[in-house]
């Protein structure tokens, strides 16, 4: 006769007809299976809800594995075998943080974290986890950050890390060791995916598993079985990004896609959850969320117990025990638990009444347990239509003893004593002798080339299609990208037609979408604004990718430009999400790494919600190598003109030059647009840098001139001649007048002014960029530095200024650090305006007034910068303020 579960008999007004039910319940188990059990028990429920019953989603389910033992896919691995690889690697793991840190110079590391997911990480290296060496396009794991030396340990053990690169874990500066975490820019043949700014590798997983069902349903990938394997801590799960998208997952389906989350209940300082239960939390957001969720909570020696427990007590008492409970357990040993745990109830006591203390400390976690860790994976990859998240529990700095076992402090150990180590030693059963351990020496252990571990570890990723991590420099195959002169319509003058230039921009996007060569790997990418940036056109011709198709008729359907949806879409619309817009940018840019398929994004978004708001991102993207264009629209503090202080981005260019690999422009002409865009192209596909572009757009109207001839060269340098006037006749009086964006029309006007009013003669120079400007005087003058025999080099805008006659003033929609970053190359006085403080809401002629980069301050500057140099007096400096009716009582808006 089957067992009655536990119930609360004194809220139950018929326990035997309960029984029956459930006898029920478990003949059709046993008959038909679980599913149609499920079935059976969802019509119950739709039976009782229409009668009004108020039945509540339960998103838990009891706390226990979510895999019985007799549904558990068996391991065909040798298990002997892969308990004393993981050993090893746990001790150089273990080695290498210790010895790093006995050598002077306090250079920190990580051995809890490791300590408490090597199970996690053998498992998938020895069963699951393909290399792209074979057939397969291999698999993309995101390593914990912290993680990193057990990753470490194994690569030597493979052959693939020597032992003078893990003495020197940490030590990067003269090329001997390796780095810290995951970091693809200076491990670029071994790191996939930068991950240690914790929240960051989930969002980035999830986008890139979708990017492949993107790439896969518009033909330019063949469809596999390959997945992201992306894992985490439960405590990097208060992080908003790593559960902010889950929901995109679940949506679509991304059954490429199995989160790790190792649950070892402890973050950085203490309890994820001490007063709670943080898997049962994760539990219910997954599942809400649409994710297969398996619980890896309890290791085998457990299953006995779960097997006695007829009272249902031992579940009640592992569901009423919060984690902070859970880690004295482990802290504090068997007796302990013995007491403070099983001892709560007689039922639980008697369950482990014939066992010792020592055999109650044995009983492990599930993310301990090799066996319960391949069967979680195994379901993960074998379940079809939804994304799998597995929550396996596991005790942090698990094999450490005193030195750091499930302590609050464990996260940052770093150090070990003598006792300590030869403890971790014993644990692990790792033949090193005392001898050995003599004076503080920590010996990393390679049991030999030729042994059968080795051979073992190597024999399993020969089968799997090679060593993991392992990353592609560039894809096989350059594009050969559209010429200039394809874009020749854009360079000319517009005549009497005004056009931004975002128009200018999406002129040349779809240009090049008729490439046949470039035009099917441009992915363009919108966070809800495609409309704004007058993109919509792209819906009827590209479509929209949606990975079920459309499946209505779009309230729009009898127009033009009509919202259209489509499994086989080119264009992202992500909704109103920046982050997972970016996400879905750097997949697509590191396309070329990851699926040697190059792919050009073109990411375009209010620039204020750009760097400022996902600027971890960005420099995730520079860390990852990616390559592609991100577009600040409506840029620059006084360009917005209406919405005021969280919109209006003076300081987006500064931001962008603190990437060393992104290349930023801020253009004022279709032209230079066009001159970028093309450039950028020929360097990220054709030459197949490392590097991305941040273009800025505008949204005021204006016409355009012809591009100057020969300026491409100073367009990509970050400056050239936009009108010159030759050489200066005596007595002239002439100023050299800097700008850029929108505020160039600022500048161009303010030489009118000063040559009407004032008869001031100006040379207007366009400077797209000031940032690369100042990136090629730094590297100038350090060359002249370290090269004082040799011809002295001259930073190009010094090169273009040196004999110029008058002072320079430079203009711009950006606080004046960004243009002030030259200053030290520019060989006359220099005067910057920017848009210091915080924006506002008005017109655009009101903001430039107010942030003093109007064409009136300019030519204000320029009066006041010649009578600085005796070329003017003080009363021409009063007779502009007084003419330009400028403002002297105004308080600075530097701060306001």
């Amino acid at each position: 006769m089957s067992q009655t579960p536990p119930t609360d008999l004194a809220r139950d007004l018929d326990p035997i007809e309960t029984h029956e039910w459930v006898e029920s319940v478990q003949a059709v188990i046993a008959r038909d299976g679980a599913e149609r059990a499920h079935q059976l028990l969802e019509s119950v429920v739709e039976v009782t809800r229409r009668a009004g019953a108020h039945l509540p989603f339960a998103p838990t389910t009891e706390y226990i594995n979510t895999i019985p033992p007799h549904l558990e896919a068996k391991s065909p691995g040798d298990h002997a075998m892969e308990q004393r690889i993981r050993s090893i690697i746990r001790w150089n793991a273990m080695a290498m943080v210790v010895r790093a840190n006995r050598k002077p110079g306090d250079l920190g590391g990580h051995i809890a974290s490791f300590a408490s997911a090597a199970t996690l990480y053998d498992v998938g290296f020895n069963h699951f986890w393909r290399g792209p060496e074979g057939e397969h396009p291999g698999d993309l794991i995101c390593v914990q950050g912290h993680s990193s030396p057990g990753v470490y340990a194994r690569a030597f053990l493979e052959g693939r890390i020597n032992e003078s690169q893990l003495d020197h874990f940490r030590m990067e500066v003269d090329g001997r060791g390796v780095s810290s975490y995951p970091h693809p820019w200076l491990m670029p043949d071994f790191w996939q995916v930068p991950t240690v700014s914790m929240g960051l590798g989930p969002i980035a997983a999830i986008y890139q598993a979708r990017n492949w069902k993107y790439l896969e349903g518009r033909g330019l990938l063949p469809k596999t079985d390959r997945k992201v394997w992306c894992f985490m801590g439960d405590g990097e799960c208060d992080e908003p990004e790593s559960l902010g998208a889950i929901s995109v997952a679940g949506r679509e389906g991304l059954d490429n896609l199995v989160f790790v989350i190792n649950c070892n209940l402890q973050r950085l300082d203490g309890p994820v959850r001490g007063n709670g239960k943080i898997i049962q939390e994760l539990e219910g957001q997954f599942r809400g969320a649409g994710w297969n969720v398996i619980k890896t909570i309890w290791g085998s020696y457990w299953d006995p117990l779960l097997a006695r427990d007829t009272s249902g007590k031992l579940r009640q008492l592992m569901m009423e025990t919060v984690d902070g409970e859970y880690q004295n357990c482990k802290a504090f040993g068997g007796k302990y638990t013995r007491d403070n745990f099983f001892g709560k109830y007689p039922e639980t006591a008697a369950l482990v009444a014939n066992l010792s203390d020592d055999d109650i400390w044995r009983l492990n976690r599930g993310g301990h347990d090799p066996h319960k860790v391949y069967a979680a994976y195994h379901q993960a990859t074998t379940t079809k239509g939804m994304p799998t998240v597995i929550l396996a529990k596991t005790v942090k700095g698990y094999g450490m003893g005193k030195a750091g076992e499930a302590l609050n402090p464990t996260h940052g150990t770093k150090k070990m004593g003598d006792d300590d180590v030869r403890y971790f030693r014993d644990r692990f059963s790792i033949p090193v002798t005392d001898a050995q351990l003599a004076d503080g020496a920590i010996p990393f252990f390679h049991p030999g080339e030729k042994s059968p571990e080795v051979e073992y570890m190597r024999e399993r990723r020969n089968a799997l299609g090679g060593f993991l991590p392992q990353r592609r420099r560039k894809a096989s195959t350059s594009l050969e990208v559209p010429k200039l002169e394809t874009y020749d319509r854009l360079l000319k003058s517009t005549g009497d037609r005004e056009i931004s230039t975002t128009m200018a921009f999406v002129q040349f996007l779809n240009m090049t979408l008729r490439d046949k060569q470039v035009g099917p790997r441009c992915v363009p990418i919108v966070a809800d604004e495609a409309r704004t940036f007058g993109m919509e056109g792209l819906f009827r011709q590209i479509g929209i990718y949606a990975p079920h198709g459309q499946k209505y008729k779009p309230v729009d359907r009898d127009q033009l430009m009509y919202y259209r949806e489509d499994s086989a879409g080119q264009v992202l619309e992500e909704g109103i999400t920046e982050a997972g817009a970016f996400a879905s940018w750097m997949a697509a840019a590191t396309s070329y790494s990851t699926n040697d398929l190059q792919m050009l994004p073109f990411y375009i978004y209010y620039s204020m919600f750009g760097f400022q708001r996902i600027g971890d991102s960005a420099w995730q993207a520079a860390d990852m190598r990616a390559r592609g264009f991100l577009l600040g629209a409506t840029a620059g503090r006084t360009t917005l003109n209406g919405e005021g202080l969280q919109h209006e981005d003076g300081h987006g260019m500064v931001q962008a030059g603190l990437i060393p690999n992104c290349r930023s422009y801020d253009p004022t002409f279709s032209f230079e647009v066009v001159t970028i865009m093309q450039h950028g192209m020929q360097r990220m596909l054709a030459e197949q840098q490392d590097e991305y572009y941040y273009v800025t757009l505008m949204n005021e109207n204006y016409t355009h001139p012809d591009m100057p001839e020969g300026s491409a060269e100073g367009i990509i340098k970050g400056m050239y001649l936009l009108q010159g006037n030759g050489k200066p006749k005596k007595g002239e009086l002439r100023v050299q007048l800097l700008g850029s964006g929108t505020i160039l029309r600022e500048v161009m006007a303010a030489a009118e002014l000063l040559d009407k009013d004032f008869g001031v003669t100006a040379d207007i120079w366009s400077c797209p960029s000031f940032n690369e400007l100042a990136r090629d005087g730094v590297d100038a003058i350090r060359w002249n530095r370290l090269h004082p025999e040799a011809t002295q080099r001259k930073p190009y805008i010094t090169t273009l200024l040196e004999g110029q006659q008058g002072p320079a003033i430079a203009a711009t929609d950006y606080i004046r650090n960004y243009a002030d970053q030259v200053r030290e190359f520019v060989p006359m006085r220099y005067s910057v305006l920017g848009t210091d403080g915080f924006g506002r809401s008005d017109t655009r002629a009101n903001l430039r007034r107010h942030f003093e980069v109007d064409r009136f301050h300019i030519a204000h500057a320029a009066i006041a910068a010649l009578a600085a140099e005796g070329k003017m007096t003080g009363k021409d400096v009063a007779r502009a303020i007084k003419q330009y009716k400028i403002d002297v009582e105004k308080i600075n808006p530097l701060g306001a």
